[in-house]
């Protein structure tokens, strides 16, 4: 079981076409803070049907979008 699972689910039953997240979203959603690991873990997310489209170190965010 992976750390970012409740993330993921969250994902998978909310996301639409693509669905933007704030770090603090992330954080709320998940109960850790999102971390350097994240790029190691965000593989994880295609087998839900999404993938990590674009982190903004910038706005603190991250999308997501639905794999067709």
């Amino acid at each position: 079981m992976s750390k970012y699972n409740l993330l993921w689910k969250h994902i998978k039953n909310n996301g639409g076409q693509s669905l933007k997240l704030t770090f603090d979203e992330i954080k709320n959603i998940a109960g850790i803070e999102i971390d350097h690991s994240f790029l190691n873990y965000k593989k994880e997310l295609l087998e839900y049907g999404y993938e990590v489209k674009k982190i903004s170190l910038k706005d603190k965010t991250v999308l997501f979008q639905k794999i067709n």
